[in-house]
């Protein structure tokens, strides 16, 4: 079903695609599709929102934090329907608060993307949380690309998980048919 949702909001691309982590990929979850539908983003929140309340850790939470850009509409939604406060990090040498966003030492995070492939960003933004102080309890993500095969220090939940090919540039079988290299979020 959830699939079907991206498909018909155009978010699942096809072509031969560079990722935010360098890797190629000859698919793309282009989320901002369905992430500037509120109602339908709403119904994905409300099912991560099931799958966490009744955790032990929920009742730590007092944070959401996205990074830029992709995790931030969901981050906001999540904390809309959690009545929680919201930041998120933005690239800056690794992942940073800005715009005289804060947390507090000890603050339980939930961390939100919209898509994960190596889940680079939110370790990033992980990473940052420990430094201020923070404790990360929790990382979830609209679409996990990996299948599954993330290995996170914290448990993880996803909408939907698929399943999505990608590739180093040097072992990518799109370039080695010469096929156009694309940045989708351009």
């Amino acid at each position: 079903m959830r699939l079907n949702e991206l498909e018909s909001v155009g978010a699942i691309l096809k072509g031969h695609f560079l990722l935010t982590s360098g890797r190629h990929s000859e698919g793309f979850f282009l989320l901002s599709r369905l992430t500037q539908h509120p109602g339908l983003l709403e119904k994905w929140i409300e099912e991560l929102v099931s799958m966490v309340k009744s955790e032990e850790w929920f009742k730590d939470v007092s944070v959401i934090a996205g990074p830029a850009m992709g995790g931030i509409l969901p981050a906001y939604e999540l904390a809309r329907q959690l009545g929680l406060r919201l930041i998120f990090f933005e690239k800056d040498q690794g992942m940073k608060l800005k715009r005289g966003m804060q947390l507090e030492p000890e603050e339980g995070v939930l961390v939100i993307e919209d898509a994960v492939t190596t889940g680079g960003s939110v370790l990033s933004v992980v990473k940052e949380i420990e430094a201020l102080g923070g404790r990360t309890l929790a990382i979830l993500a609209l679409v996990d690309r990996s299948g599954g095969k993330l290995d996170f220090p914290v448990p993880f939940f996803s909408v939907l998980r698929v399943e999505m090919p990608s590739y180093t540039p040097k072992e990518c079988p799109l370039c080695l048919t010469g096929q156009e290299l694309v940045k989708p979020k351009l």
